[in-house]
């Protein structure tokens, strides 16, 4: 018999981290962070992690495990996430994942495998060779003519999924998109997905009134901290959240440029979550409002109630 294992998913903002502390409230639970940004260390306010006051007692993992200079992959995150939930398992606590970054999270319920594809270390020297002759935008241009999927996912300073994106294709002849079409689609444990919707125009004015939130917590004082240790170029500063700050602090746009362009980003990103999810997993949808969040969450523990039971 599979375990079980609960996810909480939706776009930014819509109420992930609430409603998956009251389902651990209710079922005994423990809580996985299934935002691939929340495991860097001092990357507090733009990640928007669970505060000291929101937790509740309840266990929360995958938060603070990397410092902000350390890469950190899918593969990765799904080794993290599942030997977390052979832990809660092992406790006989429901695990719960919550988050928006969907494809770590399909990849750890699913068991994507990420290690049978061989490297070639010729064709590795090759890309490093060009890498450091002709620049990694030289590198990101030819990504794009072969997988513009994997290429809009990664970031021209990231250059070991570059290298990684280009190395299969150039000894597979396959693209990283195809490879990951081919994984397999059933799941190692018996997932149950839970979505949070929200009506589009009120989910974007719920997402810049937290923008405007972060602000006041001391977000641009958070982002100045790390760019003043310099953190710059590392993979966890191109987070949503940070980059938008970089240009200002380096006297290169306004704050209000920033600010503006932050809330943006985020509102293009939770319409991003919101179709990953909708095509690439079996979610059960609540559509919720602000006004009616608690009867929403009492309906949605009902409904998990009975699903748990037939699992």
């Amino acid at each position: 018999m599979k375990d079980t294992v609960v996810a909480v998913v939706g776009p930014t903002g819509v109420g992930k981290t609430k409603l998956s502390i009251e389902i651990a409230k209710a079922f005994h639970g423990e809580v996985i962070s299934g935002d691939s940004m929340q495991v860097y260390k001092g990357m507090d306010i733009g990640t928007a992690k669970v505060s000291k006051t929101e937790i509740h007692d309840i266990p929360h993992h995958m938060i603070d495990i990397k410092d902000p200079d350390e890469d950190f992959s899918v593969a990765d995150f799904q080794f993290h996430v599942q030997k977390n939930i052979s832990n809660i398992l092992n406790n006989q606590h429901v695990p719960i994942i919550a988050g928006g970054s969907g494809l770590y999270i399909q990849a750890a319920l699913f068991n994507y495998n990420f290690s049978n594809q061989k490297r070639d270390k010729a064709v590795t020297r090759q890309l490093e060779y060009i890498l450091k002759s002709e620049g990694a935008a030289s590198l990101h241009r030819r990504l794009m003519k072969i997988d513009q999927v994997q290429a809009e996912k990664i970031h021209p300073n990231n250059h070991r999924r570059l290298i990684r994106a280009l190395e299969v294709y150039e000894t597979t002849g396959m693209t990283m998109s195809d490879y990951q079409k081919k994984q397999q689609q059933e799941s190692s444990y018996n997932p149950i997905l839970i979505g949070l919707d929200m009506d589009r125009e009120l989910l974007y004015k719920r997402i810049n009134q937290r923008v405007d939130e972060m602000l006041v917590s001391g977000l641009l004082d958070e982002v100045n901290r790390l760019f003043q240790q310099g953190y710059e170029s590392c993979q966890s500063m191109h987070a949503i959240g940070y980059k938008e700050f970089i240009p200002y602090l380096k006297g290169e746009c306004t704050l209000e440029e920033s600010v503006e362009l932050l809330k943006r980003n985020s509102r293009r990103y939770a319409k991003r979550q919101y179709t990953w999810f909708k095509n690439k997993m079996d979610v059960k949808w609540y559509s919720i409002t602000p006004a009616t969040v608690n009867e929403n969450f009492r309906i949605i523990l009902a409904d998990l109630a009975g699903m748990l039971k037939e699992k």
